[in-house]
């Protein structure tokens, strides 16, 4: 039996009765878009993030491509304003900037983190910045308390996507309450993942919230009225009922998650394998766990050979892929070695002790070729 990466029918299987009882509620109450169920989600995710509100919407890019759409609304940014973001992230932190005719300005990494370096996001601000885009990479939560300062300092807008770090904290408080607005992303590996596609935006501002809540809805605050120009973005009863029961699970699986993530760091002591760094437990919630060698390939290759399954998080980053040939002369070389060292070892709430074993013993037999 190999090692799995990432089971999702696992994780589900733990409450299924509680989860089918959800989706029986939604199926018999004959109401399936933008009813209790959401309005229910909303509330405790809002409560959890510890911020006034939530808006519930169909996937995490949505999320932030909503949030940067409100800010244009509502003449907060312009078109042609520039957003900084890592150069060091999934593509759709790009993507959301771009959708809405705003210019992405990767900054490279902290080595240690792998998130944004404050260092160079101040030293990449000129006349044209608005905001900078947080990105928690993996589940640790970037530097907030540096960003937060440069973009007080430098009046930026600072946004934070979330995506991969639901329950992740630094002094009490969570992601999401860091930022003007933050997104999320419930794909179902995620540490609060749906059964389907499903995003959120979090943020402590009401206006930002009302014009989100319209904007994913058509524009709309009132049928068939429609003052702005929106879209069809909306978490819907189902997704949103299933999340409640997983969201009251969230802590005791990112603990779990923090336990394995415990032992690999205790574990393996391999000479080419470098181990992810977290400057506290709390602020990693752990949804990867990202090793470093630079015989990456090789490695992944001898783990399949010994049944451990493994994944690249990510090969390509944005600004090599042709989506945006546009900065192709931008020279990242730290992000683009981290994309081509990075190997994500298999973590979740459901991974047994012995298959923990199994990794660690998989990393001590790698022979590192020259």
């Amino acid at each position: 039996m190999e090692v799995a990466f990432f089971s999702a029918r696992d994780v589900n299987a733990r409450y299924a009765d509680e989860l089918k009882a959800a989706a029986a509620r939604v199926i018999d109450s004959g109401w399936y878009v933008l009813g209790e169920e959401l309005a229910a989600f909303e509330r405790e995710f809002a409560a959890y993030c510890g911020v006034r509100h939530a808006v519930g919407v169909g996937n995490g890019l949505d999320a932030l491509a909503l949030i940067l759409r409100a800010y244009k609304d509502l003449g907060t940014l312009r078109e042609g304003d520039e957003i900084i973001v890592p150069g060091n992230t999934f593509i759709a932190s790009f993507l959301a900037v771009s959708e809405n005719r705003l210019v992405p300005v990767p900054v490279e990494p902290d080595a240690g983190s792998f998130n944004l370096d404050p260092n160079r996001v101040e030293a990449a601000i000129g006349p044209r910045t608005r905001a900078i885009m947080a990105v928690h990479l993996y589940g640790q939560l970037a530097d907030m308390p540096a960003l937060r300062a440069l973009a007080t300092r430098h009046q930026l807008l600072l946004i934070e996507d979330a995506a991969q770090a639901h329950g992740a904290s630094l002094g009490g408080r969570r992601a999401g309450a860091f930022g003007d607005a933050a997104a999320f992303s419930f794909f179902p590996a995620k540490n609060l993942g749906a059964l389907g596609d499903g995003g959120a935006v979090v943020t402590g501002d009401p206006v930002l919230a009302h014009r989100i809540a319209a904007l994913r809805n058509y524009g709309s605050e009132v049928k068939y009225q429609h003052p702005f120009q929106g879209i069809n973005s909306r978490l819907d009863e189902l997704q949103a009922a299933l999340l409640r029961v997983k969201l009251r699970h969230l802590d005791e699986d990112i603990a779990r998650r923090r336990h394995v993530a415990r032992r690999y760091r205790d574990g393996i002591g391999h000479p080419h394998i470098h181990l992810p760094q977290a400057a506290s437990e709390e602020r990693h919630a752990w949804h990867l766990f990202v090793v470093r060698c630079t015989r990456r390939d090789a490695l992944q290759r001898h783990l399949q050979r010994l049944g451990v399954q493994s994944q690249v998080h990510y090969p390509v980053p944005p600004h090599r892929q042709p989506a945006y040939a546009s900065l192709l002369g931008v020279q990242l070389p730290l992000t683009e070695r981290l994309h081509e060292e990075v190997l994500s070892l298999p973590i979740g709430p459901t991974l047994r002790e012995d298959e923990v074993d199994r990794v660690i013993a998989a990393c001590h037999a790698f022979e590192c070729p020259p």
